[in-house]
Parts: structure tokens; C-alpha cells; sequence
């Protein structure tokens, strides 16, 4: 069965797409899916980070690098299509980057991670240009706004929850927090998984969004083991 692909896109940068890429992909791939993550970021965040993984304890997930493909990254993406279970493409912030567009061409669904301000909503408005334009060619393609970096009891995530429904796309059940676990996921080329009882917060919703996505994509899943293990 060919694979599923997530593009993860925002054209504003610090959304936090290259996080939520690696600490989806890397749940997958405990859930024994071949997982696929390709880096379409020049600044190769995706990469470094699993390349600042310990010999002992690999990432989870293979990782290419595709930025130099440019606008032809969907043509790149199909030659693994059926090597993969899951292929998830994270892509560059540039507002003139023609990745994202050609990303989404292949794309089952697109996770757009946002943080919940006013500002950073109202500078992320062109990927939902994006996302409209290339819906008419495919017209499968679903659509998320993925709320991240959240402090829900702050007066500016309210606010922002209230503008939500203004934004055109709709909102996945599943949030991130801000949370200091993932940076150091990031730093050290892991998952929070590998956190073990401290990072439950975010272990549990990371697995929600895993949960979600197969979902929203229609796909049967494994059920993984939620048990938070000691370290």
C-alpha cells in the first residue's frame, strides 16, 4: 500500500513544524510503521536532529534531505511512496519558497502548526492561500490547524481561540503545550518518549495526535502501549 503522506507547513517561521515532524514521525515508528520524514528545510533542522542521536539509540525515523528539489519535491516524495508506511515532509518557512505548494501536491493532509496569538495567526494567513490553490488540483487534501507553544490559560491564547474559527481551516482536536521537553528532544535527537515519567504530558499528547491524524487520514493503527516507563 502506497504511503500515507503529512506535509507540515507553515510560512511563518518558529510554528514549530520541524517538532511537530520529528516527534510525530518518531511515534509512528514506535508503532512499527516505516516512517519517513524529509527534510525540505535548507537550514536542515530535521536532519541535525537526527543526526544528534547516540549510536545506541538511533532515531526512530529515516530522514533524507529533499531542499535542494525545490519546487519538484513531489516528484522526489513518489519515488519512496511505496517504501513507506508514513512519509511526513517538513517544510521551509519562506514565504517564497515554492516547496510547500509542490509538497502538497502529493499530500493526503496537511498539518499547519500555529501558535495561538493573534499575531502569529494573522502572518501565517498565506499558507491558507497555499493550501486553496493547490486543493483544486488536489482535491483530496485535508487540512489542519495543529495549536502549539500553547499556554491555554493566558488572556492571548483565548483571544486567539476566538479568531480561530476566522481562519478558514479547521482546528485539530490535539494541541501542544509549550513545554521544555521538546527543545530537548531536539538537542539530543530523540522523542519525548524517550523522556520516560517526566515528559507524560507530552507523551500523552503526542499520542493524541498520532491518534488524530490516522483519523482524519482513515487509517487503522496499532495501538501503542501508553505506559510511561521510569529513566
Amino acid at each position: 500500500m502506497p504511503a500515507k503522506i503529512i506535509t507540515v507547513a507553515n510560512q511563518k517561521g518558529g510554528s514549530g513544524k520541524t517538532t511537530v515532524s520529528m516527534q510525530l514521525a518518531g511515534t509512528l515508528a514506535r508503532r512499527s510503521y516505516r516512517v519517513l520524514v524529509v527534510d525540505a528545510d535548507p537550514q536542515a533542522t530535521a536532519t541535525r536532529w537526527a543526526a544528534s542521536a547516540s549510536d545506541e539509540i538511533p532515531f526512530p525515523a529515516s530522514v533524507v534531505g529533499l531542499s535542494a528539489a525545490n519546487e519538484k519535491v513531489h516528484r522526489e516524495v513518489r519515488k519512496f511512496i511505496n517504501d513507506y508506511s508514513v512519509i511526513i515532509i517538513d517544510c521551509p518557512p519562506a514565504a517564497d519558497s515554492q516547496v510547500p505548494q509542490s509538497a502538497l501536491l502529493v499530500a493526503d493532509l496537511v498539518l499547519v502548526p500555529i501558535i495561538p496569538s493573534p499575531l502569529d495567526m494573522w502572518a501565517a494567513v498565506g499558507i491558507k492561500q497555499v493550501i486553496a490553490n493547490v486543493s483544486e488540483i488536489n482535491d483530496t487534501l485535508q487540512a489542519r490547524l495543529l495549536l502549539n507553544h500553547c499556554q491555554p490559560r493566558t488572556t492571548l491564547a483565548q483571544e486567539a481561540q476566538e479568531i480561530l474559527p476566522a481562519f478558514g481551516i479547521e482546528t485539530a482536536i490535539s494541541k501542544l503545550c509549550h513545554r521544555q521537553v521538546y527543545r530537548q528532544a531536539a538537542v539530543f535527537g530523540k522523542t519525548v518518549h524517550d523522556f520516560g515519567r517526566k515528559a507524560a504530558a507530552a507523551i500523552t499528547e503526542i499520542n493524541a495526535l498520532a491518534d488524530e491524524v490516522f483519523e482524519i487520514l482513515g487509517s487503522k493503527t496499532p495501538t501503542l502501549q501508553h505506559t510511561v516507563h521510569t529513566v
